[in-house]
């Protein structure tokens, strides 16, 4: 009987444990596993999108959303840790990384009666894309762009002419000691000042700006770090994001920064501070992040859907004015919506929108004229120049841990971790046996 009842109760465990596995695998069905930068959309999309998925297709989804700040975070999650997010935004030159290592997932297109409006992005930056394109895979067939623009220099009129703005000289210029903010983002960085220092090669045709973007020989390297150093008297702090609220404050003259933040900055501005923006004449960096799913994606399906759904016109505008960034959308409703007669300037947007789009008046920080773009180059991925590029970077910055030092300390950690378990398990197993042997003996006696 007491046999019975031992192998009833073992039962109803594995009974139990099924059905928490199989509900678990239920609700990971239904889930869609979102993982975007921080204030990167408009959150209230969200539920919206729920319901419209369940609308069309009958099928329930619960969005789970997340956030991160740096890029390189993102993808050690997915290339190391196989984190099963089912959409995620990558920058540029890291969907061409996923696309080389073979990271991602084609896009499907087939949403039944429901039109494909992937379709809406403007044909420039599916051309862009494509110029990521890697390991044999065309990028547009796994990636749908979401947000795009450049980076320049954002600066307090009070201080500084728009002439003194428009070169990346002015980070050398002794008059602006401890007043300029650089973004810490190496590669923006480092490819939009490139085109400074090698301006005459530029300007000779000896090298073209895309070359400069992503030459990262130890040669360039060293040339970058021996010129920035230089100008380091001049930098008042390395940000990732306060660099626009403390512009927006007052409280610096200079920023590098992406033409977002700009926006965000410009418009948060006190009624005493006033703001501007411009790509300086050596060129720049036009930047892209777009919707991709990884290859350990559980949910594919709600996947396509969402970026789908992130790519309608009307969707399109709202995240645009919940974060001041710009998409890639190029409709004519997307167009209509951002032209603004008050405006003095005239740009040629027909880049991005075609034609009829040669003389319109939109906010040029967030859609610059055809000209600049003309002096823009696109990111690439470092490759196996990558650590060399971030060991450099800690230099300028004077970091007291370079990357390959907290490549070891990680490595150290891990090791002492598992020494610890290891330990700890056979601490265990021992006290296991003596209380084994200890009840045995008990028996016997």
């Amino acid at each position: 009987m007491k046999r019975l009842s031992a192998i009833l109760l073992f039962a109803g465990a594995m009974m139990c444990t099924f059905s928490q596995s199989v509900k678990a695998d239920a609700d990971r069905a239904h889930t869609l596993k979102v993982y975007n930068w921080a204030d990167y959309i408009d959150e209230d999309l969200i539920p919206e999108f729920e319901q419209w998925y369940k609308e069309n297709t009958g099928e329930e989804v619960h969005v789970l959303y997340q956030t991160f700040d740096i890029n390189e975070v993102m993808l050690t999650k997915i290339e190391t840790g196989h984190e099963d997010y089912d959409v995620v935004c990558p920058s540029e030159y890291i969907i061409e990384r996923m696309l080389k290592n073979d990271l991602l997932l084609p896009l499907d297109r087939n949403f039944g009666n429901v039109p494909d409006y992937t379709g809406n992005v403007s044909p420039f930056a599916v051309e862009k894309f494509d110029e990521m394109s890697a390991g044999g895979r065309r990028a547009s067939d796994y990636a749908v762009g979401y947000m795009w623009g450049t980076t320049g220099v954002m600066y307090n009129t009070a201080y500084v002419t728009r002439e003194e703005a428009s070169t990346w000289g002015i980070f050398w210029d002794p008059k602006y000691e401890g007043k300029i903010l650089m973004k810490d983002a190496v590669r923006d960085v480092y490819g939009s000042l490139m085109m400074y220092v090698r301006n005459d090669e530029i300007k000779s045709g000896k090298v073209s700006r895309d070359v400069v973007m992503n030459d990262a020989s130890d040669a360039m390297l060293q040339l970058f770090e021996d010129t920035l150093t230089s100008a380091k008297k001049n930098i008042a702090g390395w940000e990732v994001d306060f660099g626009k609220e403390r512009m927006s404050q007052g409280k610096a003259w200079v920023n590098i920064t992406w033409s977002g933040d700009a926006m965000w900055a410009i418009d948060e501005v006190s009624d005493e501070v006033t703001l501007d923006y411009v790509v300086p004449v050596e060129g720049s960096n036009v930047w892209f992040d777009g919707w991709v799913i990884p290859k350990y994606a559980q949910n594919v399906k709600a996947a396509n859907w969402f970026i789908n759904f992130m790519c309608t016109s009307e969707n399109a505008i709202r995240n645009m004015e919940a974060i001041g960034y710009v998409s890639v959308i190029g409709t004519p409703e997307v167009l209509e919506y951002k032209i603004d007669e008050d405006l003095d300037e005239v740009i040629d947007l027909t880049y991005f929108f075609g034609e009829g789009a040669d003389s319109v008046k939109v906010n040029s920080i967030q859609y610059p004229d055809a000209k600049v773009i003309e002096r823009c180059a696109l990111m690439h991925d470092a490759g196996n120049r990558t650590e060399a590029m971030l060991d450099m970077w800690s230099r300028i910055k004077g970091d007291s841990l370079h990357t390959t030092t907290l490549i070891v300390i990680a490595a150290a950690v891990v090791l002492i971790v598992a020494f610890i378990l290891v330990n700890n398990s056979k601490k265990n197993r021992k006290a296991r046996r003596k209380a084994d042997a200890k009840k045995n003996s008990s028996r016997r006696g």
